[in-house]
């Protein structure tokens, strides 16, 4: 069936295995769990530096866990992304060079996190849920309870942290929360129109997601909500990204009202070349950080 096809291409979770270890990168770290409201139980690292500063990173979907992307298990597809696996403990380990500490976990239905209330990936609108959960959990935490944050919002992170400033109230009043760096930020919509398929396959994929699966992921998604957006916010993009439309990143970055900045990388026509850039280029990335965060 077509509908079912594309539906679990786009929000069926399992392809995102924990494939990296911090003792690679001779970190320091302790495994950690912690709930969202709805009781889903999240699973990741929390990597020590110093206990004034704390960034969040939040994943991309279906195919990524706290650690990154892995080629293996993808068949035929594993180069569609990127060439290689992608490291996110590469940023982490300069991130902690530079005094933070980094707060890394598995999004709902991802990785070793726990399933959530609905079994599918929601791109970001039930996701929002494990954003707050994170900063919840830094904020009364005995070491970080007075660390200011940061968001590293990759993709579906940076969806589910838009959401999260729109949909829910709890981070706008979290005075503790200082910057976000926005990495490559994606509709659903835009997404499966850059795949290139026929809009009859699309339809069908939208179909089989709200009468099979009881998820609707058409519509603006969470460009309604960047307005609601109230830390000084980087966005980063390739603009040889195959898989976005360029107008819709731009919209994103006209609609934020707070201190921003767009970042426009020259990279390979690949969606995962920003993110492989990303622990790389570690200049960009603690420069944003440390003019918001002391």
């Amino acid at each position: 069936m077509i509908g079912k096809f594309v539906s679990d291409l786009m929000i069926k979770p399992g392809k995102s295995p924990v494939f990296d270890d911090p003792k690679k990168y001779e970190l320091e770290y302790e495994d950690v769990t912690f709930k969202a409201k709805d009781g889903v139980k999240l699973s990741g690292w929390l990597i020590k530096g110093g206990t004034d500063k704390v960034i969040i990173q939040s994943h991309f979907g279906v195919q990524c866990s706290r650690c990154g992307y892995t080629q293996e298990g993808k068949g035929m597809m594993k180069n569609a992304l990127w060439t290689s696996d992608i490291h996110f403990l590469e940023q982490a380990r300069y991130l902690v060079d530079a005094g933070y500490s980094v707060l890394m976990f598995d999004l709902r239905n991802h990785g070793i996190s726990g399933t959530g209330t609905t079994p599918w990936v929601t791109w970001g609108v039930e996701e929002r849920k494990d954003i707050l959960a994170a900063v919840d959990f830094i904020s009364s935490h005995k070491r970080y309870k007075e660390a200011e944050i940061g968001h590293l919002s990759i993709c579906m992170g940076q969806s589910a942290t838009t959401f999260a400033y729109g949909m829910d109230d709890d981070l706008q009043k979290n005075e503790k929360i200082k910057a976000m760096i926005s990495v490559q930020p994606l509709t659903y919509d835009y997404f499966v129109e850059a795949m290139g398929l026929p809009g009859f396959v699309i339809n069908a994929g939208n179909r089989y997601n709200k009468e099979k699966r009881n998820v609707d992921l058409t519509g603006d998604s969470f460009l309604t909500y960047v307005k609601d957006i109230s830390v000084p916010t980087l966005i980063i993009q390739n603009t040889n990204d195959p898989m976005t439309n360029m107008k819709m990143v731009k919209q994103y970055y006209k609609d934020l009202t707070v201190e921003k900045e767009m970042m426009w990388l020259d990279l390979e026509k690949k969606r995962g070349a920003a993110y492989d850039w990303i622990g790389k280029n570690p200049k960009k990335i603690v420069g944003w950080f440390d003019g918001y965060m002391t």
